[in-house]
């Protein structure tokens, strides 16, 4: 797989995910500003890329001007730390990653820019490296409740592209399809932005992993011909109780899972939950452009003057969700007790 985003010579190069699968193509990111722009724009897009990006971002704040002191320094990121935060409102991955370069610096005690520098670059790095990691363990994990010959449904692109590599959802996939256990995958589109046909299905034919693609409306039809033995999603964000943020459309398939009988499976890392808010209805949900529904690469595809509404999120309720697979372990029936265990909080 390509990379999604790299650091080379001070630069962030970040994969443009608006051009795939037509066009491979990076944009240079030389400060903090052109990574809030990707990040917002959705050149980068998925939880934890996101996430990696803020983190190199605030090394790009660090590094982008000459500083007086250290505390001109740490003057400067607070305020470069907002800004990003300010990109996108739902994902709790950009708020984690600057939150963590921030207490780095907020601990730093020593007098040198140049080492502070230092530091951030280093924490940001072990952001990117430990994401890798992460997925992979939780591939391991959920690849653990997969029958062989399993055929998952997934919505959106939660794969190596939405993060620093591997993935979280195709992550679980990706680790079960090398243990021989996956016979089919079928793809969500994913209106209206339609990441899982341009990215979700571009992943899964670069790892020749069996797939096919079907609108969003087709879900129901085939979960309810019991051909599907599970779906499995990614995460934007999960509340205390479980409650989770995903793409739009995401609770629409854990209803008719619960209705079919078919488990519906969440895989994020623990990063992902944001414990400071006790439910779903607690998380704010993004609204984007219409003009994202309105048209598809650059074609209009409804008339003149029709008003569309784009929340880029819904939040599922916990008690339709089977299991949430992270690092730490599997949470079959997610409460907040449950969650709090095995994360260890």
């Amino acid at each position: 797989m390509v990379k999604t985003l790299y650091l080379k010579k001070n630069v962030l190069k970040v994969l443009d995910q608006r051009l795939l699968p037509s066009k491979i193509i990076y944009i240079a990111c030389g400060n903090y500003k052109d990574v809030f722009y990707c990040i917002k724009d959705m050149a980068v897009r998925g939880a934890p890329a996101i996430g990696v990006a803020a983190g190199y971002g605030m090394y790009l704040a660090a590094i982008e001007r000459k500083f007086g002191d250290v505390s001109d320094l740490k003057k400067y990121l607070r305020i470069a730390g907002k800004y990003l935060v300010s990109a996108r409102p739902t994902a709790v991955n950009l708020f984690w990653a600057v939150n963590r370069i921030s207490k780095t610096v907020h601990e730093f005690k020593g007098s040198r820019v140049d080492e502070l520098r230092e530091r951030i670059r280093k924490e940001a790095d072990k952001i990117y490296y430990e994401d890798i990691s992460i997925n992979k363990k939780m591939g391991e994990n959920g690849a653990k409740l997969l029958e062989k010959n399993s055929t998952l449904l997934t919505h959106c692109n939660a794969g190596a592209l939405a993060t620093a590599g591997w993935g979280t959802a195709l992550g679980v996939i990706r680790t079960a399809h090398k243990q021989g256990k996956i016979k089919l995958v079928y793809v969500d589109e994913t209106r209206p932005y339609l990441q899982g046909a341009r990215l979700t299905s571009w992943e899964l034919l670069q790892e020749k992993i069996p797939c096919v693609l079907i609108t969003d409306n087709m879900a129901g039809y085939f979960l309810s011909t019991g051909r599907i033995d599970g779906v499995i999603v990614g995460a934007d964000r999960i509340a205390a109780n479980g409650d989770t943020a995903n793409k739009i459309g995401t609770y629409s398939l854990a209803v008719l899972c619960k209705y079919n009988k078919i488990p519906f499976y969440v895989a994020a890392p623990s990063s992902t939950f944001d414990l400071t808010i006790s439910a779903g209805k607690k998380i704010k949900i993004e609204y984007r452009n219409s003009d994202e529904v309105i048209f598809i690469n650059g074609y209009r595809i409804s008339p003149v003057g029709v008003k569309a509404l784009h929340p880029a999120f819904d939040v599922t309720p916990h008690n339709l969700i089977t299991a949430i697979i992270t690092e730490k372990g599997v949470i079959k029936n997610p409460s907040k007790e449950r969650i709090r265990k095995i994360l260890g909080v």
